[in-house]
């Protein structure tokens, strides 16, 4: 199985068990009564998402793998696991905030307000370069951006709303 294959199938699976992951934490969280924001643009979210992994499948699956783009793609999965273990039962791929709660200011949030986003960012951006895919990697970094713009502005509004200062 070629070096490219099995970063795809790395990157699938770990997707899949984030979904897992959140759905559990989603529903821990309406538990404790949390409050969701920006659900109608989370299909378009999810759509961008899947389209990305495809591309990537459909047009990397038996590309070269560049050793650098891949140096810098572990360093984000890096950051990755630490923004998940900072947030633990907190993290989820939906806009979630329990009323009163304060907001995690530790691990990489003590440098950066969304750590997660900038992962993400440099994800699309970076993946599609181990393979050699930079029309892929420059379309889906404009289309995230997009997304980004309207998920971190209802992500903030929420935050204002209902997290303690």
């Amino acid at each position: 199985m070629s070096g490219a294959i099995l970063l795809l199938i790395f990157v699938t699976a770990s997707r899949l068990g984030e979904l897992v992951l959140s759905a559990r934490n989603v529903a821990g969280l309406k538990a404790r009564g949390a409050i969701e924001a920006g659900a109608s643009h989370y299909p378009a979210m999810v759509a961008l998402h899947t389209s990305w992994l495809a591309g990537m499948w459909w047009l990397g699956h038996d590309a070269t793998v560049s050793p650098g783009w891949l140096a810098a793609f572990g360093a984000l999965q890096a950051l990755r696991v630490w923004t998940l273990a900072t947030l633990g039962r907190r993290w989820t791929t939906r806009i979630l905030v329990v009323p009163g709660e304060t907001l995690v200011r530790r691990g990489p949030y003590r440098f950066v307000a969304h750590p997660n986003y900038v992962v993400v960012a440099g994800e699309i951006a970076v993946l599609p370069l181990v393979f050699g895919l930079p029309v892929l990697a420059f379309v889906f970094s404009l289309l995230n951006a997009g997304m980004l713009a309207v998920r971190i502005r209802a992500e903030e509004a929420a935050l204002a709303r209902h997290a303690a200062p």
